[in-house]
């Protein structure tokens, strides 16, 4: 991070999970995205910049969820490591003004996380994931975007300012696409204009090319030993990888 300070201002967090097929631990079965099955499997969550190179990674044999491996193992390590945050004199002066901003997909979709990093000066930026009816088509604009590769091109943008459950104020941004699809993003981020909040949701395929990388040339999944070690916490608190089944089953029923 501090010989490329430009690259964090924004980071991108993600799980890779790494299936397990040995027979010496019984571990929690975990959602597989690319094999859409549960299995058995330990969990990594990367920290990587705009542009797909990483910047370091915790892993979870248990995995609690990325909210709170957000919460407790990365965020915190963030305040203290990343480079050029504003001075607490800045942060006092202007209450828009962030540290950084953090990017995820829906799993880490929470109002009452958006507002404990707020409360931190950490900027969230996610998808929507409960979505309400599309916007009129007058409400979106041509903006020209600048991609993270340099490339600019045109999306059609629109925005509001939406209270969530707990009465936190955010800013969703959509994108209309040639289909007629509206993706609905997120965000705590006042400080930048929508253009560029786009460009940086949708530049998360740079962290999906960086896991199928390291899996084809790196391997990423191999096992790096034999052994195994007792859980310190036999009560510890996993995310059910049935969610994503009972959550698609309840929006069909809406």
């Amino acid at each position: 991070m501090e010989a490329a300070p430009e690259e964090a201002a924004a980071f991108y967090v993600d799980g890779h999970v790494r299936v397990y097929h040995g027979e010496k631990a019984v571990l929690p079965n975990h959602y597989v995205a690319r094999q859409k099955l549960c299995l058995r499997a330990t969990v990594e969550y990367w920290v990587n910049a705009m542009d797909g190179q990483p910047f370091f990674f915790v892993h979870k044999d248990i995995d609690p969820g990325l909210i709170s491996v957000l919460e407790h193992d990365i965020i915190p390590r963030l305040i203290l490591e990343a480079p050029k945050q504003p001075e607490p004199a800045e942060l006092e002066a202007d209450k828009h003004l962030h540290r950084f901003v953090v990017i995820f997909d829906r799993e880490g979709y929470s109002p009452d996380l958006l507002l404990r990093l707020k409360r931190l000066r950490v900027a969230g930026l996610t998808y929507h994931k409960h979505p309400e009816e599309d916007w009129g088509l007058e409400e979106f604009m041509p903006h020209l975007v600048k991609l993270v590769s340099g490339e600019i091109v045109e999306m059609k943008l629109a925005e509001r300012g939406v209270r969530l459950s707990n009465g936190l104020w955010v800013r969703e941004i959509r994108r209309l696409t040639a289909s007629g699809h509206q993706t609905a993003i997120l965000t705590t981020d006042f400080k930048s204009d929508r253009g560029r909040i786009a460009a940086a949701m949708f530049a998360r395929w740079s962290q999906e090319n960086f896991f199928k990388y390291m899996r084809q040339h790196f391997n990423l999944d191999r096992l790096v030993e034999y052994g195994a070690q007792e859980i310190p916490d036999p009560k510890v608190r996993v995310v059910n990888p049935e969610h994503r089944r009972l959550e698609a089953r309840v929006r069909k029923t809406q």
